[in-house]
């Protein structure tokens, strides 16, 4: 067991909450600090399912990476999604944390994570120094697009939009920036780190076809656009594990829960 402040105190230290953007909302959603925990469950997402499973699971910490109120949230009544599932956790005695830009940014964080379950190698950060958003680095081995965007779905978890590819199949692909989570506001910077491919979540049509449109001029990566939940997946097992060294006690779980919003897709 572990004073909930004391892990608090911990994920501070593995993800401070000064490296989180403005915009974001991390830290402790609900919870009393001097609650003693003996049980912990990370996630992505705080869903209404994800709550039923750690309340089932009877764990007394839920730790995900996306804030659960974050937009401008002025009610959570329970006639409202937030309000039950919320109201449902506090009965339960069920504290929610996250950890969100804040654990995008730093070494064995979200984006480090993934670059190194993709077996990049001479990794650096591609927004920032030392810390920061996205990583770049090197494949060991040269390989065509289409065998990387093979590569990226064999590692990420199965969704069902699978892997989607901007790109020529063949072009061959040594140097690759990745970002976690939404990141087309980092597709320049992917240019200027002279990337070869540029994997990331939540790709937009407008900023997608803009980078197309340049290959007319100028070298270009290829856009490889996968599901949010996914890029984001891998990276509790090792906040896990980190977890787990430092309370070797205490019970710590990964929820294998797909809370990737999409169910199917139709091809034409």
């Amino acid at each position: 067991m572990a004073q909930l402040s004391r892990l608090i105190g911990t994920f501070e230290e593995l993800w401070p909450l000064a490296g989180a953007e403005e915009w974001d909302s991390p830290g402790l959603v609900c919870g009393n600090p001097v609650s003693e925990v003996g049980s912990v469950m990370l996630a992505v997402d705080v869903t209404r399912a994800v709550v039923d499973e750690a309340i089932a699971g009877e764990f007394d910490l839920l730790l995900a990476h996306h804030p659960f109120l974050m937009r401008g949230v002025k009610l959570l009544g329970e006639d409202s999604a937030k309000g039950a599932t919320i109201g449902r956790s506090i009965r339960a005695g069920l504290a929610i944390y996250a950890a969100h830009t804040n654990a995008d940014i730093v070494r064995d964080g979200v984006s480090d994570v993934l670059a190194k379950a993709l077996g990049l190698q001479n990794l650096s950060p591609l927004v920032g120094e030392d810390a920061g958003s996205g990583r770049v680095g090197n494949l060991t081995d040269s390989m065509t697009l289409g065998e990387f965007a093979s590569l990226v779905a064999q590692v990420l978890p199965r969704t069902a939009t699978g892997v989607r590819v901007a790109g020529d199949y063949n072009q061959v692909i040594e140097r690759v920036a990745v970002c976690g989570g939404a990141g087309d506001s980092f597709i320049e910077a992917a240019v200027q780190a002279g990337a070869d491919a540029y994997l990331t979540a939540d790709l937009r049509h407008h900023p997608v076809q803009e980078l197309r449109e340049r290959t007319f001029t100028e070298a270009v990566p290829a856009l490889l656009d996968v599901s949010h939940w996914a890029s984001e997946y891998l990276w509790l097992e090792v906040a896990a594990e980190q977890l787990r060294r430092i309370y070797p006690d205490l019970k710590v779980s990964v929820c294998d829960l797909r809370t990737d919003p999409w169910d199917f897709v139709v091809t034409q």
